[in-house]
Formats: structure tokens, C-alpha cells, sequence
């Protein structure tokens, strides 16, 4: 398979995943950052489709309480996701690969449920790979914050809050064996015994530095891609060190450095089999110069083929 020429970005600009405001201004901070021009220099066609509406809580007002503590938000989240799952699928008929611009990572149940669904309507599956410092392996039982952007992977395999499990016709939305989880190096307790529990294949920093991220890579593209129509891949700045990416929410220091980052888009675009891709976590009001911004366009370069050479 060769990566498709035809790219469509989308904004998801969901903020309320999180228990920081400013992830929703992510998709404008990267559009900013030069995207399009530069994806555009690479020969790609690229289609801009604009952005989800979303509903922060600014315009749910100043005392607006979340309906359920244990998934906060987690109506107007569906919705939006609702929302991109269409989006994406529309994107997806057409015969492009869609670039989705978070926003926080709960963003990942609308693209992945039209990811999902696509192929399995061709009697076909995909793999995942989930780049992270946290595992997102976290339900409404489990999670000790109600924050939502700690549950999308554990949804799309089938164990999250109900809401959001309808986006996808296919149940589990992924296969659980063709999953995987690189650069993770915080996780909850119960999100431990939840990863276990389901046996995703996790790559935890400590591996990455002792493999190094071109093994770690090959390994778990030989897995994702194993027998799959192609590659999803979903990726949370805040797997990067804080040094390269200031700007994101829940920063847990000793991430993987610029050319680490890179090293794994690189090795996703020498597959020719990525399908679909996100990037979020980006928050500009947590930026420095709009450095993570700038850093989000470079990967997704790296991601759809840039070559030194």
C-alpha cells in the first residue's frame, strides 16, 4: 500500500476532556504553526474541512457542573465526536486520509469509531498504534478524576462509557492484539490492572531506552500492521518531553526527545500503510512561542512522507 496523496484535515477542537482549559485552541495554534502550506509542499493534496463545533465551558457557563462526576462532560463530548465520526467517514469514502487536529484525546472515539466502521464494512480491521505517556486505559469505575481524555483508548476496545462505546458500530471498535501503546511512563494503579486485564502490548519509556525507538518501532508495526487492512495512529504530545512540548495539559517529565518523536512518524510513513492520524494535546495557552504547535507539524510532516534525502 502506498500512502494516500490525498490528505483532509479536520479540527476537533475539544476541550473539556481535560481539567485544563485550552486544548481546544489546539487545531488553530497548529493551522497557525504553517500546516497546510507545508503539508501542500510536500505535494500532498490537501483538503482543509474546517472544524467540529464543540461546546466549552465558557458557553456552558460559569457554574455549569458536569451532569456525572465519574465522566465528566461526557454528553457534550459524545456529541462532538458524533460529530467528527461523520466528518471523518465522509473523508474516508472519498478516498482521503484524514489528519485530525485535537483538541484533548477523547477526540480519538470519534475518529476511530469512522476508522473502524470503514473497514469493517469491508470485512477488515486496522491496528492502532498509541503514542502516550499515559495508558487512557481508565473507565468511569477506575478513573480517579472523572476526566475523559484518560478513557478513549479503553473505549475503543470495548470498556468505557456507554456514550461514547455507541459511536462505532464495531464492538470493540479494534482488536485488542493489533494494539499498541509506545513511550507510556505514567499510569494509574487501576489503569495497570486494566491493561493487563485486556494484554495490550505496552512499550513504557524504560523500553524505549533500552531497545532504542527504532526497535520498539519495527516491533510494534510488525504487530499493528500484522494481517490489517492499515495503520491508525494516535498521537498525545504529552508522550514528548516537556523541553520539546511546553504546551499540553498533563506533562509527566522524561518523554521521548525530537528525534525520538520523529523516529516514530518516520517509521510509520515507511510502512505506506497509515490509514488515518491524530495529534492532540496541543494547548497554546501552555505553550512557549507556539513551540509544541510547530513541533505537532513537524511530526505529521514526518508522518506522510518528509524525507531529508
Amino acid at each position: 500500500m502506498i500512502l494516500p496523496r490525498k490528505v483532509s484535515v479536520i479540527g476537533a477542537p475539544m476541550g473539556l476532556g481535560g481539567p485544563k482549559t485550552g486544548a481546544s485552541l489546539g487545531p488553530t495554534a497548529i493551522r497557525l504553526a504553517g500546516l497546510i502550506p507545508r503539508l501542500e509542499k510536500l505535494g500532498l493534496d490537501v483538503r482543509d474541512t474546517g472544524d467540529v463545533e464543540a461546546l466549552e465551558r465558557l458557553f456552558l457557563g460559569p457554574d455549569a457542573v458536569p451532569a456525572d462526576d465519574q465522566a465528566k462532560w461526557v454528553e457534550q463530548i459524545a456529541a462532538h465526536c458524533l460529530d467528527l465520526r461523520n466528518r471523518v467517514s465522509q473523508e474516508l469514502e472519498d478516498g482521503r486520509l484524514p489528519v485530525v487536529l485535537g483538541g484533548d484525546h477523547t477526540v480519538a472515539c470519534g475518529t476511530i469509531a469512522a476508522v473502524s466502521d470503514h473497514f469493517a464494512a469491508k470485512d477488515e480491521r486496522v491496528g492502532l498504534i498509541w503514542f502516550d505517556a499515559h495508558g487512557d486505559m481508565n473507565t468511569p469505575d477506575t478513573s480517579p478524576s472523572g476526566n475523559v481524555h484518560g478513557m478513549p483508548l479503553a473505549t475503543c476496545l470495548g470498556d468505557g462509557p456507554s456514550r461514547l462505546l455507541e459511536l462505532a458500530k464495531r464492538k470493540p471498535m479494534l482488536d485488542v492484539d493489533r494494539c499498541v501503546l509506545v513511550a507510556v511512563h505514567e499510569l494509574d494503579q487501576r489503569e495497570r490492572d486494566k491493561i493487563r486485564e485486556h494484554g495490550i502490548r505496552v512499550y513504557t519509556m524504560r523500553e524505549v531506552d533500552m531497545l532504542g525507538m527504532q526497535r520498539v518501532m519495527e516491533e510494534a508495526i510488525e504487530l499493528a500492521c500484522d494481517g490489517t487492512a492499515g495503520l491508525h495512529v494516535s498521537f498525545d504530545v504529552d508522550g514528548c518531553d516537556e523541553s520539546i512540548a511546553p504546551g499540553t495539559g498533563t506533562i509527566v517529565p522524561g518523554g521521548a526527545n525530537f528525534r525520538e518523536a520523529h523516529l516514530v512518524m518516520e517509521n510509520v510513513a515507511d510502512t505506506g500503510q497509515l490509514v488515518s492520524l491524530e495529534i492532540v494535546e496541543v494547548n497554546p495557552l501552555l505553550d512557549v512561542k507556539n513551540r509544541t504547535a510547530e513541533l505537532a507539524v513537524g511530526l505529521i510532516e514526518s508522518a506522510l512522507g518528509k524525507l531529508v534525502l
